[in-house]
């Protein structure tokens, strides 16, 4: 199935200049949300996966189903103030200024292998944050899974050394 066909291209949103990739169209066509989350699922299968991480909220739109295909549990990645019990953060860069992610400090046990799971790979930096915190808790990241790529922006060149799978390039 050609992916592409089923993502909404919306221009100058955010702001002026920015093509945003929507993924609600995606979502919302049954056939092709079943499909992308079998082709995750598909590469999860290959790697022994243990749990599935994804940062909010899409992350979660697209790793929860990953997980339960699986039988097996999800963490989530919030943003700070997001997550009721004790965490550990990530400081990352934005393009103007930082943001912080958290996670709760028990998530991700020692040894448990993680895949990450999130629509879309830009600049890396949320995921390159999410990789800090299950590293910082002992565990050991064997892949991150992707919607689309936004390959112009080289979000892989923060994440050399990891697998990645994208089903989608721009």
């Amino acid at each position: 199935m050609d992916l592409k066909q089923y993502v909404t291209i919306v221009e100058d949103w955010p702001k002026p200049g920015i093509r945003f990739k929507d993924i609600s169209t995606i979502m919302d066509n049954g056939e092709a949300y079943k499909y992308a989350t079998d082709q995750i699922v598909e590469y999860a299968k290959t790697m022994d996966i243990d749990m599935i991480a994804g940062p909010e909220a899409r992350g979660f739109i697209i790793g929860c189903p990953v997980a339960y295909a699986m039988g097996i549990g999800f963490a989530p990645v919030r943003k700070e103030g997001k997550l009721p019990r004790e965490v550990i953060r990530a400081e990352y860069d934005l393009e103007y200024g930082t943001n912080v992610l958290t996670m709760h400090r028990d998530s991700i046990k020692p040894g448990q292998r993680v895949l990450i799971v999130d629509d879309l790979l830009a600049t890396g930096g949320t995921v390159e944050a999410t990789i800090k915190m299950i590293e910082e808790m002992g565990g050991i990241v064997a892949g991150c899974a992707f919607l689309i790529e936004l390959s112009y922006l080289h979000g892989r060149d923060k994440l050399k050394g990891y697998d990645i799978r994208t089903l989608i390039e721009y």
